[in-house]
């Protein structure tokens, strides 16, 4: 895959800037059920001990606790679906080297969806939480410099082009195709 250049990236803003409010839609599910693995689900149980049912989530180790056990406030990794269809050229392969978990059609601002806000999505309740989603090198090396500065930019802060981290509060099932719905 050709990474986009800055120029690319950038004529691609106004698109993602058109994602709905308060209504959307589940674009694409991911489960990573071992480093480096992705799985495309149509389907997937969200639930509060793993996040994504037979994700590796609980089991991967955090900076961000002083243990190094898994973050609870991190158990779900959610991208803007036009952002990650503008980074993978509409490839849902490549969209889900990204990492993140869910891919929803939704305005992820902070403005729109601060920390404590409640998302429906099928069956599943989950909440976005404070923790800031930010690209690492595996995003870099998957899809450039450029994106990783674009993510990152004022713009990209703001937007949380990035993407969010959430967690679930109450389990059920998700599907592709599900509306996903601002409760609180």
């Amino acid at each position: 895959m050709q990474h986009k250049t800055e120029d690319e990236l950038a004529e691609g803003l106004a698109e993602v800037r058109r994602s709905p409010l308060s209504v959307g839609v589940v674009e694409l599910i991911v489960r990573r059920p071992a480093v480096g693995e992705r799985q495309i689900l149509h389907v997937a149980e969200l639930n509060l001990a793993e996040g994504v049912a037979g994700d590796t989530w609980n089991q991967r180790s955090s900076k961000r606790t002083d243990d190094g056990s898994p973050h609870p406030d991190m158990q779900l990794n959610i991208i803007n679906a036009r952002v990650s269809r503008l980074l993978a050229d509409d490839d849902d392969s490549v969209r889900a080297l990204a990492g993140d978990q869910l891919h929803i059609d939704l305005d992820l601002s902070g403005t729109n969806l601060p920390a404590g806000t409640r998302l429906r999505l099928g069956s599943a309740i989950i909440e976005v939480t404070d923790q800031p989603h930010t690209g690492c090198a595996k995003f870099t090396e998957r899809f450039g410099l450029a994106a990783h500065r674009w993510v990152n930019s004022p713009d990209g802060r703001e937007l949380n082009l990035r993407g969010i981290n959430a967690k679930v509060v109450q389990a059920g099932t998700v599907a592709t195709g599900n509306t996903v719905t601002r409760i609180g």
